[in-house]
């Protein structure tokens, strides 16, 4: 064995100091490695997580746009440099490639991403054990719900869980994706990432720490008898979740990060005559007891759902009134409906606000989801001229709600485009704006109506599928001179691609308002506004974060 130099002693002696460290020390190696401009807040954040006193977990809720991909890199690359390399990454499956290039370009981590194809692929050539590899390895939340019994026989290192709250409802027993992943890594050390942990409820807070430890708290009763009462001690649930949350707001970096503004814009716009009637129609229908087309156990959230429709426009309006047709033609001809009416109704328009999903959960919790009526149960005979004249008046609230056309709100969002560019071509930016709706039709017929008014060749769709025509043209192009994926990852690639280098509005569904990047975008405009205020901000933050170079525009349709 050659000879110890002074060098190497003092090399050898800092790098055992540095791996038994718990400050910035640590941290060298992965400062030194990333390839990114790192903020003195992410590595702040990437020590807490590593010096947390709580052995399974952290969770990092910094707004969003402050960067905690970047946190959770640089944690993945510290443990990576300390031989500690089984690490797992759960995200929407939407964000999968996403994370992938991120880890390799910012972090130089070899990852890859493994879904049902790659997974088959990996056996078929022998790999016995797909997930045990020397990648990080990137899966959806429900593939790995499906595949938990073989992720619980891994060793993993680190489990980073990113958007997080989809997963805030584990406390409830119908929670089934929640709790085979909580199962399934309970023993490993955990990185929860997500800008929202607090929507509507403290349970949503329990929820999320049960998949840290599901002893942080005690049991549910305890906590709610705790925290949620009349006599709840809130001083003291700050301190106790002081150890494993670390959240970072926009004006806490506000002396070495210069943001830019928002500027709120009121689009206020008011209903003609006939599409006030028509409201007040449907509305009268969706309260009146004994519509066959309601469920009785599903009637309340059905009615939620016919409202957020008739908020968004005369064409969603018919093609949802034609869902609830399409049940009593088929009560009427004696075959059993197609699909559960909630799910269709949810499909059919990417109804996605989180208020849904609270009430699908709590009609589970309450065992009353029922997808049949008593009348297709055989329990009662279905009175057919009720049930025909029922058919009839939805038949005349269809023909009238396409027979309105172009409505109020919809020629209001010319004048929001040509106010919005406006101050973009004021502020010098370029001319982009994205459209969120909440109504899949309504995104068709906006596209259909801002291409024949003034904006051809100009607008770009992007929803939960992308199976449009022209999405699959434009993904077809962009494979010609990059690597695939899985189809849903190479479409949203190409749209996002489009938008930012060739047209002008991106209209999206919900579907958008998570894990996009659009920070070449400074204007937003909320054609539809959800019911949950969080969901406004993540829009927002999809163009207003770190890296936007002038003032976002958010104009509001009220």
């Amino acid at each position: 064995m050659p000879a110890l130099t002074p060098y190497h002693a003092k090399y050898f002696a800092h790098e055992l100091t540095r791996l038994g460290g718990s400050g910035v020390e640590r941290l060298g190696r992965s400062l030194f490695d990333a390839s990114v401009q790192l903020q003195p807040h992410q590595i702040d954040a990437a020590l807490f997580a590593l010096k947390s006193p709580l052995e399974k977990g952290v969770i990092l809720a910094d707004e969003v746009g402050l960067g905690k991909t970047i946190e959770a890199g640089l944690v993945m690359c510290q443990l990576w440099a300390e031989k500690k390399r089984h690490i797992l990454v759960i995200c929407p499956a939407a964000l999968r490639k996403q994370w992938e290039a991120e880890l390799m370009d910012k972090f130089n981590l070899p990852a890859r991403v493994i879904d049902a194809r790659s997974y088959r692929v990996l056996r078929s050539e022998g790999t016995t054990e797909p997930f045990l590899t020397d990648q990080v390895v990137i899966c959806s939340f429900h593939y790995a719900s499906r595949k938990a019994a073989e992720l619980q026989a891994v060793p993993w290192d680190l489990v980073v869980i990113d958007e997080a709250h989809k997963l805030r409802n584990g406390y409830r027993e119908s929670a089934t994706m929640a709790n085979n992943l909580r199962q399934a890594l309970a023993e490993r050390k955990k990185l929860l990432l997500t800008a929202t942990p607090l929507q509507n409820s403290l349970l949503e807070l329990f929820g999320l720490s049960t998949l840290i430890d599901e002893n942080l708290f005690g049991d549910l009763p305890s906590f709610k008898t705790q925290y949620t009462s009349a006599q709840a001690n809130l001083s003291e649930l700050r301190e106790r979740i002081q150890p494993f949350v670390k959240r970072t707001l926009r004006s806490q970096v506000l002396e070495y990060i210069s943001y830019t503004e928002r500027k709120l814009i009121t689009k206020n716009f008011t209903p003609t005559d006939e599409e006030h009637q028509l409201y007040e129609a449907v509305s009268g229908y969706l309260q009146r007891p004994g519509n066959y087309a309601l469920p009785k156990g599903q009637r309340h959230l059905i009615v939620l759902l016919v409202r957020k429709v008739l908020a968004s426009s005369a064409r969603a309006v018919a093609g949802t009134l034609a869902v609830l047709r399409d049940r009593l033609q088929r009560m009427l001809d004696g075959l059993p409906p197609e699909q559960d009416i909630v799910d269709r109704l949810i499909n059919d328009e990417e109804l996605g606000d989180e208020l849904i999903s609270e009430l699908l959960e709590d009609q589970e919790d309450a065992d009353i989801e029922e997808s049949t009526t008593e009348e297709e149960n055989g329990e009662a005979p279905i009175d057919r001229a009720q049930l025909e004249a029922e058919i009839e008046e939805l038949d005349t609230y269809i023909r009238w709600a396409n027979s309105i056309g172009v409505d109020t709100k919809t020629r209001a969002l010319l004048q929001a485009l040509q106010v919005g560019f406006q101050q973009m071509k004021d502020m010098g930016a370029r001319p982009k704006a994205v459209v969120f709706t909440e109504s899949r039709r309504t995104q068709l017929f906006l596209k259909d109506f801002l291409e024949a008014n003034g904006h051809a060749g100009e607008v770009l769709t992007f929803n939960g599928t992308n199976r449009e025509p022209e999405s699959t043209v434009l993904m077809e192009r962009w494979r010609e001179t990059h690597d695939t994926a899985s189809r849903d990852v190479d479409v949203r690639s190409a749209i996002l691609d489009a938008f930012k280098n060739e047209h002008k509005i991106l209209i999206a569904t919900e579907a958008a308002a998570e894990g996009l990047n659009l920070q070449f975008c400074s204007l937003v405009i909320n054609y539809d506004l959800p019911w949950n205020p969080q969901r406004i901000e993540q829009r927002i933050g999809r163009c207003h974060r770190f890296g936007q170079e002038f003032d976002v525009v958010v104009i509001n349709f009220l």
